[in-house]
């Protein structure tokens, strides 16, 4: 400070004379004189010069202060705090200056400060108070420039906290996964819809379908019971027939059919059997290039037998727990033999018998592209095995044998989701053909 500078090169005060301490605040840098004060003040004139000063000082540094807490305390609008801290400085510097050209070294001879009044003159005086209101003026008007959540100088503005955000971000996610779960629950709702409408449209279907049966082929019952095939026409997951009997637990067993496929390449599933716990209990298919197989209890034997031309043919596939030996026939012919198919794995009892479809659960669970599509007849089922001659008689039309397990009647096969019945005898049409 130059007022600092130039009390350095003062000479020391009269004999007599207690020197005249020097202002400290920031706005006023000119020293006083250094000369003795009369004893008494002049009459007429107020309190002393010097203390007024200081008053002024005390004042004008209160000022400041509370500038600063205000600027500490801003932190959430750091561009406002520092436009006020610039404009604080343009007022403090715009002051020392004026007082500043207007100061003498001590001593000397002094310049008038403002309006060529005298340093220790009551108008000097007032002149410092109006310059200190009119800066304190100045700091209210910029405070109040400021956006309401920024001006925190009193304990009634609003203010919005750290805690008031994370409050308000809580509530945000609880709206977000309220919203979520909404969407999840709609979406449950809409898949299980659309699984009811397939299933009420399947029942639509087949009422349909079996009623569009019974007026074209008048009575639904056949003559024999075992005079009919089972027709599905195209490849979905939802046309099927149903055998209404079980089987028991099995040691062995027999299974024959005649088929007609009508796929261009892969049969499908012919028919399939799933107990409880094992969907793949026992399977007959072949799906797209690969060869016909059979699945008993998962374990997969290869199957040489060729479906695919267009025309009937009578099937009958033979097994027996004992070392897993099967035995494929095919229009009477012994086609293949091998063991260790599910050796010594009893066939599970109280499942489900499904033609024309491949399932994955128990009785259902679908899959298109293992359908069967062409027609079926005289499935039948034995808890033994047929002997080559049995085989040989029930291809040629010359045996008449119903399973004991399951028969190929019609008051025991249900078809759905459009599969029909036609009255059928394989006999007749072979003898035609």
């Amino acid at each position: 400070w130059a007022g600092e500078a130039a009390r350095a090169r003062q000479p020391a005060p009269a004999a007599g004379c207690a020197p005249r301490p020097a202002p400290t605040g920031r706005f006023l840098c000119t020293p006083l004189p250094a000369e003795c004060p009369s004893d008494s003040p002049a009459p007429g004139d107020g309190p002393a010069p010097a203390e007024d000063l200081f008053f002024l000082h005390a004042a004008a540094e209160q000022l400041r202060q509370t500038a600063l807490q205000q600027r500490d305390q801003i932190l959430s609008d750091q561009e406002t705090i520092r436009e006020l801290t610039g404009k604080l400085s343009q007022c403090e510097n715009g002051l020392e200056l004026s007082f500043q050209d207007s100061a003498a070294l001590w001593g000397g001879p002094r310049k008038d400060t403002m309006g060529d009044l005298p340093w220790d003159s009551p108008a000097m005086v007032q002149e410092l108070e109006d310059a200190v209101r009119s800066l304190k003026d100045r700091i209210d008007k910029i405070e109040q420039e400021l956006p309401p959540r920024a001006n925190i100088s009193t304990s009634s503005s609003p203010v919005l906290t750290r805690d008031v955000l994370h409050t308000k971000m809580e509530e945000l996610e609880e709206q977000l996964l309220s919203k979520i779960l909404s969407l999840e629950k709609e979406r449950s709702s809409v898949t299980s819809n659309n699984d009811q409408q397939q299933q009420e449209v399947e029942k639509e279907l087949s009422v349909l379908q079996s009623r569009v049966s019974e007026l074209e082929q008048g009575a639904p019952h056949f003559n024999p019971p075992n005079a009919y095939k089972v027709t599905i026409p195209v490849r979905t997951n939802y046309m099927y027939a149903r055998m209404k009997k079980s089987l028991p637990e099995l040691f062995a067993f027999t299974v024959c059919m005649w088929l007609k496929s009508k796929a261009s390449s892969g049969l499908g599933t012919p028919f399939s059997y799933s107990a409880p716990g094992q969907a793949n209990e026992i399977v007959l298919m072949e799906w797209g290039h690969s060869p016909m197989e059979l699945l008993i209890n998962d374990k997969v034997a290869q199957l040489p037998l060729n479906l695919k031309d267009g025309t009937w043919h009578h099937i009958c596939i033979a097994w027996t727990t004992r070392d897993g030996v099967w035995w494929a026939y095919e229009d009477g012919e012994q086609r293949g033999s091998s063991e260790n198919l599910a050796a010594w794995h009893p066939i599970k009892p109280h499942g489900v018998i499904i033609l024309g479809q491949e399932q994955d659960t128990l009785g259902g669970r679908f899959d298109a592209t293992q359908a069967f599509v062409g027609e079926i007849a005289q499935f039948n089922m034995w808890d033994h095995i047929l002997t080559p001659t049995e085989i040989l008689g029930l291809a040629n039309c010359t045996f008449h044998l119903q399973g004991n397990v399951i028969q190929w009647d019609d008051e025991l096969v249900e078809v759905l989701g459009g599969a029909t019945k036609w009255s059928f005898e394989i006999c007749e049409e072979r003898m035609k053909a």
